[in-house]
C-alpha cells in the first residue's frame, strides 16, 4: 500500500496521543478518514467536539473494519484484549500498529492474536508530555519528533516502509530496530527518568517541596505522568528497568563515597563527565532540530 491508496486510518484511543494523530492526519491527509474509538462517552463527546477525526465511534470492531492502517493509543496492558477483539474485523491486508513505549510484549500478542493476512510493526514516536486527554491534543505534536518502529525478521518490509512514510509525513524522522533493542534503550532513556523523577520527589517531604525551585521542578517534571500508563510500562520491560536501577544506584553509591570521603577531585570527575556528556546529547538533539534554541 503506498501513501497515495491510503483511505483510512483507525485510532482506538483517543487520548493526547491518539487525539494528536487524528488532528496530524487529517491535516496532512485531508482526503483520508480517521475514525476514533474510545470507550469513554464523555472522552467521546471531548473528541467530537474538538473534531480530532472524521468520526468517532462506540464500537471497537466497527472503528477497526475497513482501515487500511489502526493504531493502538491506549495503555500497553489493553492491547492483547485488543489484538483479540479487532482481529475477525480487520481486513486481509491491514497495517496495525502503536504507539506504546515497550514492544517485545506487543509483537508476541500481535504474532500469537492477529490473523496471519494482517501485518503489526511496533511504533513509538518520542512525542507528548505530562498532560493526558484529548483535550490537550495538538496537530504538531510529532514535529520534528523521533519515531521508533519495531521490526521482527518476519515482518513485511514493504509494511515498514509504508509506516516510515506515514510518520514522516506526520512530521517525524524514523528510526527502525528490533523490539528486544528498543525495550532495552528506551529503559535507560526513557523509563529509569520517569521513575527517577518519581523517586526524587518521594524522598522529599511535602512541606520542603516548597522550597524547591525552577532547576527541581523542571527535573522532576515527567513525575506528572499517569501512573496507570507508566506502571504498564514499568511491567512490560521489568528485567531492562531493573538492571537500569542498579547501574543508578550505582552512580549515587560511586559519589556518595566521594562526598563522604572527602575527595574533591572524584566529586569534580564525576560531576563533568555527566557536563560533557549531556553537552554532546543537546549538541546532537540541537543539530537534528529536535530542540528549538
Amino acid at each position: 500500500m503506498t501513501m497515495k491508496e491510503l483511505k483510512q486510518i483507525s485510532v482506538i484511543g483517543l487520548g493526547l496521543l491518539g487525539g494528536s494523530i487524528g488532528l496530524a492526519v487529517l491535516r496532512c491527509f485531508p482526503t483520508v478518514k480517521v475514525v476514533g474509538y474510545t470507550h469513554r462517552p464523555t472522552t467521546r463527546a471531548k473528541a467530537r467536539r474538538l473534531a480530532v477525526a472524521t468520526e468517532i465511534v462506540d464500537d471497537m470492531e466497527q472503528a477497526a473494519a475497513a482501515a487500511d492502517i489502526v493504531i493502538l493509543a491506549t495503555p500497553v496492558s489493553m492491547f492483547e484484549e485488543i489484538f483479540r477483539k479487532i482481529a475477525g474485523a480487520l481486513r486481509s491486508g491491514c497495517i496495525v500498529t502503536d504507539v506504546g513505549s515497550t514492544k517485545v510484549w506487543p509483537h508476541r500478542w500481535a504474532a500469537k492474536t492477529l490473523p496471519k493476512n494482517v501485518h503489526y510493526v511496533g511504533s513509538h514516536p518520542i512525542a507528548g508530555s505530562e498532560q493526558r486527554g484529548v483535550e490537550f491534543a495538538r496537530d504538531d505534536l510529532f514535529d520534528r519528533a523521533l519515531c521508533i518502529l519495531t521490526a521482527t525478521k518476519k515482518t513485511n518490509h514493504q509494511v515498514v516502509r509504508t509506516l516510515k512514510r506515514f510518520w514522516t509525513a506526520l512530521g517525524c524522522y524514523v528510526k527502525l530496530m528490533g523490539p528486544a533493542e528498543h525495550d532495552r534503550i528506551l529503559a535507560n532513556v526513557s523509563h529509569l527518568p520517569h521513575i527517577t523523577a518519581a523517586s526524587l520527589i518521594n524522598a522529599n517531604k511535602d512541606k520542603e517541596l516548597k522550597y524547591a525551585g525552577k532547576g527541581f521542578i523542571d527535573t522532576s517534571r515527567i513525575a506528572s505522568g499517569p501512573a496507570n500508563i507508566w506502571a504498564d510500562v514499568l511491567l512490560t520491560n521489568a528485567n531492562n528497568i531493573a538492571g537500569g536501577i542498579d547501574r543508578i544506584t550505582g552512580e549515587l553509591a560511586r559519589i556518595k563515597k566521594a562526598i563522604t570521603s572527602g575527595d574533591k577531585k572524584q566529586i569534580e570527575i564525576i560531576l563533568e563527565t555527566a557536563r560533557k556528556k549531556r553537552a554532546e546529547l543537546i549538541k546532537y538533539k540541537m543539530k537534528r532540530k529536535e530542540l528549538i534554541p
